[in-house]
C-alpha cells in the first residue's frame, strides 16, 4: 500500500529522470564527440543546468515543492556527483579498453600519396583503435621518406598482410587505376580480411555531403539538410505553430498594448515597423517588429549602430532584451517565418555580400528565424566587417546540416538566457 509520501518521492524519481532525459537529448551529453572531449565541461554543465531548470519548475507548478529545500538541494547535488562519477568510469573503462584492443586492428595503407597519409594520421589519432603497419606503393611513387614503412610493391599486398598479421586494407588505388586492386579485394575477403576502398573525392565531397541514390544511380549533395525530409518539415512546423500561440495567447495578448502604449507615449509613428526582408530561397516578405528607432529615411538600408540616435529610450530597451522581434510570432504563424533559424537580412545587405562571402546564399534554403544558431553564438546585431558575417554564414550553414528538435529547444533556452543576461551586441 502506497501512502502519500511514498508517492511524493515516487513523483521525484519520475520527474528526475524525464527532467535528465530532456536536458541530454537537448545538450548532447551522450553523444559520442562529447563524452571524452574537450567539450566535456561545459556539455555536462549545461545538461545539469538544464535539468534542474526543468526539475524546480515542475516540481514547484505541479506538486507545490512539498518535499523539502534540504531534501531537494541534496538531489540536486547527488545528480552533479553522480553525472561526475559517471564520465570518471567511462574514460577509465574506455582507456582500458583502447589499451587492449589497439593492437588488434592492423591496417595495410595501399597507396602512398597525400590522401594516404592524411587517412593513417586520422585511423591513429582518433583512438578508433588501428595500428598502421606500413604502405604498399610502386617503388618508383615514393620520392619520400615516410612515418610508416614501406613495405612493397602492391601486387605484394596479401603476402605483406600475411606476414605482418593485417586485418584491414584501406586502399586510395581504386581498381581503374590498377589491375591488381580487384585480385586484391577478392584475396583479402577469402582470407578475412576487410577491405576498404578510399577514392580520391576531395574536390566534391567534404565532412558535409550526402550521398543518397536515386534507384542504383548515386547522387552526391554537398551539404546535408535534414529539413528536406518532409516528416522533418512537418515536425519543424508543428513546433513552431504551436510555440507561436502560445506566445501569442500568454504573452502577446497583454505585451503588444503594453508596448504599443509606450511607443506612442515616446515618439509619433507606428507601432509596429515593417521592413522587406530575404526569405526561404531569397523570396522577399515583410517583417514584423515593434518599432525601436524614430521615423526615419535609412532605415531601409543602414544597420543600427552602437550609440545610434535614430533609437529611442523605449527602443533601446526593447532591442537589448529582443523584446522588439516578439510581433514576429505572426510571421511564424502566417509561415514566412520560423522560431528558430538564419536571422532575415535587409534585402540590400543580401545583394552585397552574397557577392563578398561564399556560401552567403546557402543559408536562404531555410526559413529565417526569430533567433538562431548565430545570434546566440555571439553573432547577433550589427556587422561591423566581412569576418563577423561570414562567421554568422558558417554558424547558420551549420545549424541548417544539423537540424534537429533538441537543438531547437537548446537555441530557445539560449536566447531567453542571453536577453536575461544582456549582450554586448544587443543594440
Amino acid at each position: 500500500m502506497l501512502y502519500e509520501s511514498d508517492l511524493q518521492y515516487l513523483s521525484l524519481v519520475i520527474t528526475l529522470n524525464l527532467a535528465w532525459l530532456l536536458s541530454a537529448m537537448i545538450c548532447g551529453v551522450y553523444n559520442e564527440k562529447y563524452i571524452l572531449s574537450s567539450g566535456f565541461l561545459r556539455c555536462s554543465r549545461e545538461s545539469w543546468g538544464f535539468c534542474m531548470l526543468f526539475f524546480t519548475s515542475i516540481m514547484f507548478y505541479f506538486f507545490n515543492a512539498t518535499l523539502g529545500n534540504a531534501y531537494t538541494g541534496a538531489i540536486i547535488l547527488f545528480i552533479l556527483c553522480a553525472l561526475l562519477v559517471n564520465r570518471v568510469v567511462f574514460g577509465y573503462i574506455n582507456n582500458i579498453y583502447k589499451k587492449s584492443y589497439f593492437d588488434s586492428h592492423r591496417v595495410l595503407m595501399i597507396g602512398y600519396n597525400n590522401l594516404s597519409i592524411k587517412l593513417a594520421e586520422h585511423l591513429e589519432v582518433d583512438g578508433i583503435n588501428k595500428k598502421i603497419i606500413g604502405y604498399c606503393e610502386e617503388e618508383e611513387n615514393v620520392h619520400e621518406l615516410s612515418k610508416h614503412p614501406i613495405l612493397g610493391n602492391i601486387k605484394d599486398a596479401m603476402s605483406i598482410c600475411t606476414k605482418y598479421h593485417a586485418t584491414e586494407i584501406y586502399s586510395t588505388i581504386t581498381p581503374d587505376k590498377n589491375e591488381n586492386i580487384q585480385d586484391l579485394i577478392q584475396s583479402a575477403e577469402q582470407n578475412c580480411i576487410r577491405f576498404r576502398l578510399v577514392p580520391n573525392l576531395g574536390l566534391y565531397l567534404n565532412n558535409h555531403t550526402q550521398v543518397h541514390f536515386v534507384d542504383e544511380i548515386p547522387v552526391i549533395s554537398q551539404h546535408r539538410e535534414p529539413l528536406e525530409s518532409i516528416n522533418n518539415r512537418i515536425i519543424k512546423r508543428a513546433f513552431d505553430i504551436v510555440f507561436s500561440v502560445g506566445v501569442l495567447i500568454f504573452i502577446n495578448s497583454w505585451l503588444i498594448p503594453l508596448i504599443g502604449l509606450l511607443i506612442k507615449l515616446e515618439s509619433k509613428g507606428p507601432i509596429f515597423f515593417m521592413q522587406e526582408r530575404s526569405g526561404e530561397n531569397n523570396v522577399p516578405f515583410y517583417v514584423l517588429k515593434f518599432r525601436s528607432m524614430r521615423v526615419n529615411n535609412d532605415s531601409n538600408s543602414v544597420q543600427a549602430t552602437k550609440g545610434d540616435k535614430r533609437i529611442t529610450k523605449i527602443g533601446k530597451f526593447l532591442r537589448r532584451t529582443s523584446l522588439d522581434e516578439f510581433p514576429q510570432f505572426l510571421n511564424v504563424l502566417k509561415g514566412d517565418m520560423s522560431i528558430v533559424g538564419p536571422r532575415p537580412h535587409m534585402l540590400k545587405h543580401t545583394d552585397e555580400y552574397s557577392k563578398l562571402i561564399e556560401k552567403y546564399m546557402v543559408r536562404q534554403f531555410l526559413k529565417p528565424g526569430i533567433t538562431g544558431w548565430a545570434q546566440v553564438s555571439g553573432y547577433r546585431g550589427e556587422t561591423q566587417n566581412i569576418h563577423q558575417m561570414q562567421k554568422r554564414v558558417e554558424y547558420d550553414v551549420w545549424y541548417m546540416e544539423n537540424w534537429s528538435i533538441p537543438l531547437d529547444i537548446k537555441i530557445i533556452f539560449k536566447t531567453v538566457h542571453n536577453a536575461i543576461k544582456g549582450e554586448e551586441n544587443a543594440y
